[in-house]
């Protein structure tokens, strides 16, 4: 787990675990409890967050979460690193630290359908292509690095390294990073959790000047 104050929004905490990884979530939660946030964002679009909230959070059974290939290819890769669960046990963690202490969290991302339009504009037949090919080549072969922090990079990079799939990926982070400014404005403390890939460049929109 990552994480970095960035005074230029508010002291906002931008807190990264690694996806999928158990062992992040006492980290991630500390971090919060170190801060006390006012609310805490997610980096989900606002359906997914409502879906955790409903049939993970408020429930007191937990549905079974069908895997794609490359999830379960994911899954196989980070295991040396630890115990792994889906859905993400440390974004579950933080809907369950603010539900238990009355934190509002929002999701940051774009909504479901505004997603689907960013995919359509930015990724192309042909990067459609050459990124399923990349999603089979690296579950067949994934990475294997010395530490969970540099599997998650390393794993992005292997899949979304074309123009296109980068230039998806910045459309995200920026709708993020706008609606964490948003939230900077409407809270005096607010914490951002999102996926240890997308840090460094949510880190870097929010550090540049607001606009």
């Amino acid at each position: 787990m990552i994480q970095a104050r960035l005074p230029t929004v508010g002291g906002l905490l931008l807190v990264a675990p690694v996806r999928g990884l158990r062992s992040e979530v006492a980290a991630t939660l500390q971090a919060l409890d170190g801060h006390r946030p006012a609310a805490v964002g997610v980096g989900l679009s606002g359906e997914e967050l409502a879906s955790l909230q409903e049939y993970f959070v408020r429930s007191s059974a937990e549905p079974v979460v069908p895997l794609t290939s490359n999830e379960r290819s994911e899954v196989r890769g980070l295991v040396r690193f630890g115990e792994v669960s889906v859905p993400n046990p440390a974004f579950l963690g933080v809907l369950h630290w603010a539900e238990a202490s009355g934190v509002p969290t929002e999701g940051l991302d774009p909504t479901e359908d505004e997603t689907a339009t960013l995919f359509a504009e930015h990724i192309g037949y042909l990067e459609l292509v050459r990124r399923t090919v990349r999603e089979r080549s690296i579950a067949r072969r994934p990475p294997t690095p010395n530490s969970a922090d540099e599997f998650a990079l390393t794993w992005d990079r292997s899949v979304a390294k074309g123009r296109g799939s980068r230039e998806y990926a910045a459309a995200r982070d920026l709708h993020l990073a706008r609606s964490a400014r948003r939230l900077a404005v409407a809270y005096p403390r607010v914490a951002v959790v999102v996926d240890r890939e997308r840090f460094d460049s949510v880190r870097a929109l929010l550090e540049a000047p607001a606009g």
